[in-house]
């Protein structure tokens, strides 16, 4: 419940101002005066302000001045019986949201307010994404190899533009982890990141997600939501797994780029979006193209720049580095002393085939540091704990079993992991493409007690 402050020396208009809000369920508070509602303000944390310019002890300017100081992110709704325009231009330069001459319009008001409340809580949501965001940027892109420093100088050449970037490769490679870098090397580096997995949103929802909706706009749609693009505004989109995509909202995605512009679902209302589009997917699109599946119009839209992140196999000459970061890591998170693992260890490593690509290697470092003994990272632990059986480049794995229940389950159990990780642990699509019952498949993540990493 959104939370209100209303601050005015006659009693009447905040009484009839607390009726009215608390109407439309939100939580109100009062003050008086000026010096009052200033101290409320400094020690609660209201999602808008009502404030009345003229009172005694303290008028609304300074009320409004004080609080933006101190509290920045404050939203004041100004109010006066003796409005102007002058006044009005004063507290808007000053910080102040809007202006309402008394006494205000129903409807002005209540739209006011509303905006209002939507504003702070986008403020709220930004700086959230930004903390998220910037407990991140100390991972880089790590690898020296030709392919990945070809990576690497694409971000460089293409982050100062506003060029739309596709980004392609297997799963688990970084993907996400590259549109980060182009997002934080771009001029939109102080705006929104906001990332959507449209594979793990179902069909239905997905243009809500991103459009976002108006209260009773279909069954469900119990208040406003501000969609993805929205909040995004000024800053970067996401698009992960746009293959994904179902091809109604890749209709409405493609128009959202050639406009500029959105609309929520249930209005007709154009609202203007500047947003910077990086999608990323595993799948062959040109493919989906063929396949009727995605839109080809689409596809040369977002593909202005193309970046192919390139699969751990193809630059195993980075493993130590990489494996090295994660240690580091690894040793904080747990409050280890520093891990180290042998030269024979870290070659042994270099040999695994690395299916899961980065991601699998991050386990894997995870899995070492914690069975390792004396903080060190021996060949037999690699032996031991590094991939279970340990898949070789070559390796024949049919030598590790002696029946054959025993290779059946461990080809069923890599089947159903590998199709999962391919649908981001989605159960019931997953159960659709490989064509068996969702309660079966949910019977063979309990057999093989399969967890997503």
């Amino acid at each position: 419940m959104a939370s209100i402050l209303i601050i005015d020396d006659e009693e009447v208009i905040r009484m009839t101002l607390q009726e009215i809000l608390e109407y439309e369920n939100y939580k109100i508070d009062l003050a008086s005066d000026g010096e009052e509602g200033l101290r409320m303000v400094l020690k609660g944390n209201y999602d808008a302000v009502i404030c009345d310019i003229k009172m005694p002890k303290m008028n609304g300017i300074e009320v409004l001045e004080k609080a933006v100081t101190e509290k920045p992110d404050s939203t004041f709704i100004m109010i006066s019986g003796h409005g102007d325009i002058e006044t009005a231009v004063e507290a808007t330069k000053k910080g102040a949201y809007d202006f309402l001459q008394k006494p205000p319009d129903l409807n002005r008001l209540l739209l006011t307010v509303r905006n209002a409340i939507e504003k702070t809580g986008l403020v709220t949501e930004t700086k959230r994404l930004k903390k998220k965001i910037s407990s991140k940027r100390t991972q880089e892109i790590i690898g020296e190899s030709p392919v990945i420093s070809k990576v690497k100088e694409t971000i460089d050449r293409v982050a100062p533009t506003d060029a739309r970037v596709l980004v392609t490769g297997s799963n688990g490679t970084g993907k996400e982890l590259v549109a980060r870098w182009i997002h934080e090397k771009s001029p939109r580096q102080e705006g929104p990141l906001i990332e959507v997995n449209c594979a793990a949103i179902p069909s239905e929802l997905i243009e809500s997600e991103l459009f976002g909706h108006e209260k009773g706009s279909f069954t469900g749609a119990h208040k406003q939501r501000i969609g993805k693009f929205e909040q995004a505004n000024g800053g970067t989109l996401f698009l992960d797994e746009i293959g994904d995509m179902s091809l109604s909202a890749q209709a409405k995605v493609l128009r959202a780029q050639q406009e500029n512009r959105i609309s929520r679902i249930g209005s007709d209302k154009q609202i203007s979006v500047d947003v910077r589009i990086v999608a990323a997917t595993n799948k062959d699109l040109m493919e989906e193209i063929r396949r009727g599946n995605f839109r080809e119009d689409l596809y040369h839209r977002l593909s202005v720049i193309l970046v192919h992140v390139p699969p751990l196999a193809d630059r195993s000459g980075d493993i130590p580095a990489i494996a090295g970061s994660f240690l580091k890591e690894i040793a904080s998170n747990y409050g280890y002393r520093d891990l180290q693992i042998d030269k024979d260890a870290m070659t042994e490593l270099q040999k695994l085939d690395w299916t899961g690509n980065v991601r699998e290697l991050r386990n894997v470092m995870e899995r070492l540091a914690i069975m390792a003994s004396n903080g060190s990272i021996t060949l037999q632990d690699v032996n031991d704990y590094a991939i279970p059986p340990k898949r070789k480049k070559g390796h024949n794995m049919y030598d590790r079993f002696d029946k054959f229940q025993e290779f059946k389950d461990y080809v069923e159990k890599e089947f159903i992991k590998s199709k999962l990780d391919q649908n981001n642990w989605n159960v019931s699509k997953t159960a659709e493409l490989i064509d068996i019952q969702r309660s079966h498949l949910y019977n063979k993540l309990e057999k093989y007690d399969l967890k997503r990493e």
